[in-house]
């Protein structure tokens, strides 16, 4: 019998990334709150930009991007935000949507599956994301419930189970 295997990976679907920033512009532009703050959020590259008038400005949009994000199913472990800063007269947060697992997250997930999986099951890291492998798919799940169990940094998914 051939081994069962999935892939575990992290990844962001940027539609819906796209639909939480444009919901959470259209709140911004219409809350009484922020109105005449010049508060924004839009896409720069890669990257979310947010500007307003206030450091606690910048933090609310930052907070209302978040709910929308959660509302759309995008964990918040996928979004890294900086303080804000200073410049001229508005402060900025620059935030990005990370993608991929890390190296240092990968060989992390490894060894928490070489210790707490059945002895059975192998995982290999492969670019950006891990396989892994055993013969029975009992092990494979319990793989997935202890994976989910652990508080990592990052935010997996788990794909191709076959």
């Amino acid at each position: 019998m051939a081994d069962s295997s999935f892939d575990i990976v992290s990844k962001i679907d940027r539609q819906e990334a796209d639909n939480a920033l444009n919901q959470a512009r259209k709140e911004v532009e219409q809350r009484y709150d922020f109105k005449g703050t010049d508060s924004s959020i839009e896409w720069s590259g890669e990257s979310i930009l947010i500007k307003a008038n206030s450091e606690e400005r910048a933090k609310a949009v930052l907070d209302v991007f978040q709910t929308k994000l959660i509302k759309r199913g995008i964990s918040l472990k996928s979004l890294e935000s900086g303080e804000p800063t200073a410049s001229g007269k508005e402060y900025r947060i620059v935030s990005t949507l990370k993608e991929g697992i890390s190296q240092e997250d990968a060989k992390k997930i490894g060894k928490l599956i070489r210790d707490q999986a059945p002895k059975t099951v192998k995982s290999q890291i492969q670019g950006d994301e891990l396989r892994v492998q055993s013969k029975s798919r009992d092990d494979l799940q319990e793989v997935i419930r202890i994976l989910k169990a652990a508080d990592l940094d990052v935010d997996l998914q788990f794909i191709n189970y076959r």
